[in-house]
């Protein structure tokens, strides 16, 4: 049993990869788009690319969690543009992209909460009895949450 659990951890854990990395191939037209309005913002740009950069170089799931925290603040930041250059809200390019974003992140969102939850099925396992005992046989240890920091646990509306 412990070991179905852990490899559910890790089957789901490819689904919230999967989806963080569809967020993040969006990320260049993204900044592309907002580039051509808010060129002199060229910090927050190179934080995302820098970001986005570690994401794809964390070896551990940990490490991919930190870094997808990150973009996902930096995110923000970058969709609040839309507040200071209103003109961004009439490109008809970063509306897509941020709609297309805002359905990227609702599925992160879902898939987080299955990641989650598995987590949380074998951490219960391991912390009983016999789960202790078969954990310890199968050297299987207890996964980490992916835990959103309170500053990026909403997702980045759309206004119009």
């Amino acid at each position: 049993k412990v070991v179905a659990l852990n490899e559910n951890v890790k089957n789901v854990w490819s689904q919230v990869d999967t989806q963080l990395k569809r967020r993040y191939d969006l990320i260049p037209n993204l900044v592309e788009t907002v580039k051509g309005y808010a060129s002199h913002e060229k910090e927050i740009f190179e934080k995302l690319a820098e970001a986005r950069k570690g994401y794809f170089s964390a070896g551990t799931i940990e490490d991919k969690t930190k870094a997808a925290t990150q973009i996902e603040g930096f995110l923000s930041r970058l969709l609040m543009f839309r507040e200071t250059y209103p003109e961004l809200k009439a490109n008809e390019s970063f509306l897509k992209l941020q709609d297309t974003l805002e359905g990227t992140e609702n599925r992160i969102s879902v898939e987080r909460k299955r990641y989650n939850d598995s987590v949380r099925d074998l951490n219960a396992y391991i912390k009983s009895f016999y789960g202790r005992f078969f954990a310890t046989r199968a050297g299987v240890t207890e996964a980490k949450y992916f835990e959103v920091a309170e500053a990026e646990k909403e997702t980045p509306k759309v206004k119009f």
